[in-house]
């Protein structure tokens, strides 16, 4: 169930990461096959893992483990290009959340028989890596369900209390550099000229030239915090029968520090689609966010755009991505014609309109 969180992008292009993510351009992802990774379930854990299924992943391998009497659990092998402080950093939010708030729908971090939170191994090429064990959290996937607004008030709430929950949660990796981090849109500048001339690029540009014109200079001064990062219909759980219902939120790959207005808008942006009004979605998600964590002035004066730029980057790294691994191309563009249809729809709208648009009350299915 859990979705990647890669940095990936076309060969030839104009890299804009740092070193750790240069490293992920070139490492594989790792490959054990079912029994390797049920000996080392079993060597590390103590847990007889009768089934092992893959799930999701890129640039981690992550495994379905499930006992005899239907236990299931998370393996995640990551990347040996992974530096051990991220994933450590992802193992203390987690650690730090069951602490605090601990009914928060986020998976556990189970130990070794040593009693250790990761274990480093050594794979088939010699390469060491981290592995770690989370517990399965069962729920439907919200893009399997139908959208309703009361779905969207229950995601809006949610994310808000996973927020307050990390408010106070600090780590050394947490200020990692990040391509999904939209709150940095525009190191992604380099990547507008391997799109096609033409109108999509033109779209591109002019976004682009939004966000560092209009968003980029306020950035500095609004409150920051660790954040989810990735809170979308693939990464939220409901339960089959109240589909309004969060049972789990799922893969922290994405985490990181930063503009905390920068989680509410990629995740109100994935709201946009399905609907006559692209407003109609995200205004009902922001103002259950708002109902439980006010946003600033400042804040809110960018929402939009920030929301606009999720989609703006999410178009870039998708096409660039799609490009440097054509065979996995239908998973990195999943999210690519949304993205576009949705830069499309706000092209023409004035940046005070789509801020008052996103914010109207009425629009929000809660009362104001």
């Amino acid at each position: 169930m859990f979705s990647p969180d890669a940095h990936r992008g076309p060969p030839g292009a104009a890299a804009p990461e740092g070193p750790n993510e240069a490293a992920e351009l070139s490492t594989a992802a790792p490959n054990l096959a079912p029994a390797e990774v049920q000996a080392l379930v079993a060597r590390l854990y103590g847990i007889d893992g009768s089934i092992i299924k893959p799930l999701a992943g890129e640039r981690d391998q992550n495994c379905a483990v499930e006992t005899a009497d239907g236990t299931r659990y998370v393996f995640k092998i990551s990347n040996p290009s992974e530096p051990v402080p991220l994933v450590e950093f992802q193992i203390a939010a987690l650690e730090h959340i069951a602490r605090t708030s601990p009914g928060q729908p986020v998976p556990r971090v189970v130990r070794t028989l040593d009693g250790r939170t990761r274990e480093t191994v050594v794979l088939a090429d010699g390469a060491r890596t981290s592995v770690r064990m989370l517990t399965y959290l069962e729920g439907t996937q919200i893009r399997e369900t139908p959208r309703t607004a009361a779905q969207r008030v229950a995601m809006g709430r949610t994310l808000a209390e996973l927020n307050l929950a990390l408010q106070d949660f600090t780590h050394p990796a947490a200020k990692h550099e990040l391509l999904w981090n939209v709150s940095a849109a525009h190191r992604l500048t380099v990547q507008l000229d391997s799109l096609p001339e033409g109108p999509r690029r033109a779209l591109a540009q002019s976004f682009m030239k939004r966000f560092i014109v209009h968003v980029l200079p306020r950035l500095a001064s609004l409150r920051a915090q660790v954040i989810h990062n990735d809170y979308h219909f693939y990464n939220v759980l409901v339960a089959p029968d109240d589909q309004a219902r969060i049972t789990g939120i799922i893969d922290f790959g994405d985490m990181l520090h930063a503009p905390l207005v920068g989680e509410v808008a990629t995740a109100a942006a994935f709201h946009m689609t399905g609907n006559a009004d692209p407003f109609e979605g995200p205004s009902q998600f922001v103002g259950a966010y708002q109902a439980v964590l006010q946003l600033t002035e400042p804040e809110q004066e960018i929402v939009a755009d920030l929301m606009v730029t999720r989609h703006l980057i999410t178009a870039l790294i998708s096409e660039w991505r799609a490009l440097r691994y054509p065979e996995n191309r239908a998973y990195i563009m999943r999210h690519n014609p949304a993205a576009w249809e949705a830069l499309s729809q706000m092209a023409d709208i004035p940046r005070h309109e789509a801020r008052d648009r996103l914010l109207t009350p009425n629009r929000n299915g809660i009362s104001s």
